[in-house]
C-alpha cells in the first residue's frame, strides 16, 4: 500500500485508568510491522494518568486520534462508540491492558484481504499476569471455517471459553449487521455467535496476543456484581438486571434477524432452547430475585 492512500485498518482502543498498562499496550500497536492504520482510542472519563498519557502518543505519531466521553458510559458502551467512529473496512479492537506481537496485524489483514468469506481473523493467545510474567499458553480451538453459518454458530458457542477473539480483526460490513454489544456479562459471546453467522473465524496458528489477567480487568470477579456493575454500568453503578436471560435472548434475536432460511433459523432455536434448558436453575433464580426485590 502506497503512503498517500487510505488507511483500511482502524485500531480502536478504549480506554479508563489505564495508565499503569496503556504505554506497553500502544507500543506494540503501533509498532506493527503493518504500519498504514489509524489508531482510535475513547477515553471513558479516565480519573487517572491516562489522558495525559494518550496526548503524548497523540503528539508523537499522526496516526493516533483521541477522543473522551464526558462520562463514563461503561465499557460495553465504550468498545461500540469505537465503532461508530471507525469508516475503515476493517476495524481491530484493542484493550488498554493487553498487548500484541508486532506481526500480528500484518498477517490477518494478509487472510482478510485474500478471502472475503472471513469475516474475523485472530490469533493464538498467551495468558499473563499484572506484570507480564507467568505465561500461559491458551489454546481457542474456534477456526470456524464451515461453510454452514449454523454450524458456524453452534461450534462456538460449543468450544468458547475465554472470549477475546472479537480483539482480532473484523470485516466492517459483517459487524455493521450485528447488535454490537450489550451491557450485561458476556455480551462479547453473544457477539462473536452473531458475526460467526456472516462469515468464518480464522484462527492464526501463531501465538501474537498477550491477555493480561488483573484485579480490574472485566474478567477477574465475573459474577460479583459490584464488579459487574463497574466494568457493565460504570457511572450508574446499577446492578446489571437478568444477566442470564439477556444472553439468551440476545442469541435468539441474533438468529431472528440473520438471513439464514427458516430451516436452518429453526435448527438453532432448538439449539438455543436447549441451552435455556440447561440453565433454567439460574434462570428460574433472576426471575424470583427480580420479582421478589
Amino acid at each position: 500500500m502506497t503512503t498517500d492512500s487510505l488507511p483500511i485498518v482502524t485500531i480502536g482502543l478504549p480506554v479508563y485508568n489505564s495508565e499503569r498498562y496503556l504505554a506497553q499496550s500502544l507500543d506494540s500497536l503501533l509498532g506493527q510491522t503493518y504500519r498504514d492504520f489509524i489508531l482510535i482510542i475513547n477515553d471513558n472519563a479516565s480519573t487517572d494518568g491516562t489522558a495525559d498519557i494518550c496526548q503524548r502518543y497523540v503528539k508523537a505519531d499522526p496516526r493516533v486520534r483521541y477522543y473522551r466521553n464526558d462520562l463514563n458510559i461503561g465499557n460495553p458502551r465504550n468498545f461500540n462508540r469505537v465503532f461508530e467512529r471507525t469508516t475503515t473496512p476493517y476495524l481491530k479492537w484493542s484493550t488498554a491492558d493487553d498487548y500484541w506481537a508486532p506481526t500480528f496485524l500484518e498477517k490477518a489483514l494478509e487472510v482478510m484481504e485474500r478471502d472475503s468469506s472471513v469475516v474475523l481473523c485472530y490469533p493464538q493467545a498467551v495468558l499473563v499476569d499484572a506484570a507480564g510474567g507467568n505465561p500461559q499458553d491458551y489454546d481457542d480451538v474456534l477456526n470456524l471455517v464451515q461453510d454452514d453459518p449454523a454450524d458456524r454458530f453452534t461450534s462456538l458457542l460449543e468450544k468458547i471459553g475465554l472470549a477475546h477473539q472479537h480483539l482480532g480483526v473484523i470485516r466492517m460490513s459483517a459487524l455493521r449487521r450485528t447488535h454490537l454489544l450489550g451491557t450485561h456479562v458476556a455480551s462479547d459471546i453473544n457477539l462473536l455467535a452473531e458475526l460467526a453467522l456472516y462469515g468464518k473465524f480464522v484462527e492464526l496458528p501463531e501465538r501474537l496476543f498477550f491477555r493480561r489477567f488483573h484485579k480490574d480487568s472485566g474478567s477477574w470477579k465475573r459474577g460479583d456484581a459490584d464488579h459487574d456493575a463497574r466494568t457493565y454500568h460504570a457511572s450508574s453503578s446499577a446492578r446489571v438486571r437478568f444477566p442470564k436471560w439477556r444472553a439468551h435472548l440476545r442469541f435468539i434475536e441474533a438468529v431472528k434477524s440473520s438471513p439464514l432460511p427458516l430451516k436452518s433459523k429453526m435448527r438453532l432455536y432448538r439449539f438455543l432452547l436447549r441451552r435455556m434448558g440447561w440453565d433454567r436453575q439460574m434462570l428460574r433464580s433472576e426471575l424470583t430475585r427480580e420479582l421478589l426485590g
